[in-house]
């Protein structure tokens, strides 16, 4: 039981990677203001990212993890 649930939410977040990829994909490829997306997927990123550094030590271990997700995806 446990391992099917384990099994569900690897494949959630697999898939919100790939959304995030796809995302980002289009806003390089249509510009900022899309129709598909309506908002700057990639300065919300950059945002993100600029406050989990500003977090200190919460941010690097929240970056840590996104690391481990983002790296485990590439070797399936």
């Amino acid at each position: 039981m446990l391992t099917k649930i384990k099994t569900i939410l690897r494949e959630i977040i697999d898939f919100g990677i790939l959304l995030i990829a796809i995302a980002i994909i289009l806003e390089l490829l249509f510009g900022p203001t899309n129709p598909f997306l309506g908002k700057n997927i990639i300065d919300n990123l950059v945002n993100l990212v600029r406050d989990l550094g500003d977090a200190g030590v919460v941010g690097l271990i929240s970056i840590a993890i996104i690391i481990y997700l983002w790296s485990r995806v590439k070797k399936d």
